[in-house]
């Protein structure tokens, strides 16, 4: 629904809620304060409204995926975050996965056929995964497949990664892009408040330490992505404590792409006590997120997180993304009890799903350039994963 209209046949509407949602009829930003009002007291048709309008200000009725993978090294893990359902310890590392050089390769060449532009990878952390050895995984990717898009690693991995190997953010960093890297992935971001992080992903790199690495790769000319963990212990305040981090440093470098919260699943982990949110809790918290950062160009549904059904659903309430065709190569929220066991929708499942809630599925590469525009052409003909 148009927000003027829905404004018109809305007469109770509060002052607060009528001056929010002014600002966004006017595209002018929103204050923490009224960030942590909606969460409070903001409908969910209302919040649903204002994010639909700001995404359809942003994009129209465009609707973004590509075409991906994901390689995962390994499972086990130095670190114990009580909210991970994917993890290993490395005293039970018989009940993970740790892959080789070789192994990480031969993944990558089972697409060699494929039409994918993007490989996702991201891990547990261990030391022999170390400061050359993704230089060499990165440069050997790129000497198979110089076009594959690398997006790799994030801030809790490189954090650990310099670290070992003695090297700065930076140096390290510059390193990684020699070797191929092209941009980074935005997980470990959890919640950045100290009063949640340490309960949750206690002796990882802080929030202050992830918000760096993200911005030197910024200026080191590094796109890259940014998550929320929401729906475990925190409260509201956090959630607006962690976007007014993120919405700050975008100020500064502009170089985030894409905000995408992701969901506390409870299956297999040491928070298995917590009910799951609602999905109207995720539809609410989507559309916030897209209503508060102004700043950010997309807000990507993870469809393998929260299923397909929900994805579709939050296309109405500020989500413009939902990711790619995945193939069955990511784990860590089917471990946690996600609705999709099995993660893989080829193009025209994703192109379909997309176009049955009223949308136009545009196929992107890894920084949004459009490969194609799916509401004009065809699927006939193309290369599909299945």
């Amino acid at each position: 629904m148009n927000l003027t209209n829905y404004l018109q046949i809305n007469p109770n509407l509060s002052d607060t809620d009528r001056e929010i949602a002014d600002k966004v009829i006017h595209q002018q930003r929103i204050t923490d304060e009224e960030c942590l009002y909606l969460y409070e007291e903001g409908d969910l048709s209302f919040v649903g409204v204002l994010a639909d309008a700001v995404r359809r200000a942003k994009h129209g009725q465009k609707t973004y995926f590509n075409r991906n993978f994901h390689l995962e090294p390994t499972n086990v893990c130095i670190y114990d975050c009580t909210f991970c359902s994917y993890s290993r310890k490395i005293k039970k590392r018989e009940d993970g996965w740790e892959l080789t050089l070789e192994e990480m390769l031969d993944a990558v060449k089972k697409y060699d056929n494929q039409p994918v532009t993007e490989v996702h990878i991201v891990g547990g952390v261990l030391p022999q995964y170390n400061y050359q050895f993704y230089q060499d995984l990165f440069r050997r990717i790129k000497e198979h497949r110089p076009e594959l898009h690398i997006k790799a690693l994030t801030p809790v991995e490189y954090h650990y990664i310099f670290k070992k190997g003695k090297v700065s953010y930076r140096e390290g960093l510059k390193a990684m892009i020699d070797a191929g890297l092209d941009s980074m992935p935005g997980g470990g971001a959890e919640i950045f408040h100290p009063e949640i992080r340490d309960q949750i992903a206690g002796g990882k790199c802080t929030g202050d330490e992830w918000l760096e690495i993200h911005e030197i790769s910024h200026e080191l000319g590094i796109r890259t992505n940014a998550t929320m963990l929401y729906g475990h212990i925190e409260k509201y305040w956090h959630r607006v404590d962690h976007l007014r981090q993120l919405r700050e440093l975008q100020d500064r470098t502009g170089g985030f792409q894409t905000y995408i919260p992701l969901k506390f699943r409870n299956k297999n982990n040491e928070l298995s006590h917590l009910e799951e949110v609602s999905v109207i809790e995720d539809l609410k918290n989507y559309a916030i997120g897209r209503i508060y950062l102004d700043n950010f160009d997309h807000v990507k549904a993870y469809w393998p997180m929260i299923g397909r059904k929900t994805a579709q659903l939050a296309l109405s309430y500020g989500v413009n993304d939902i990711d790619g065709t995945i193939d069955d190569t990511t784990k860590i929220y089917s471990m946690a009890g996600a609705e999709d066991q099995n993660p893989a929708m080829s193009t025209e499942q994703l192109v379909d799903l997309i176009a049955s809630a009223g949308f136009e599925a545009i196929e992107r590469d890894t920084l949004y350039n459009v490969i194609h525009d799916f509401s004009k052409e065809s699927l006939a003909g193309e290369a599909e994963i299945a």
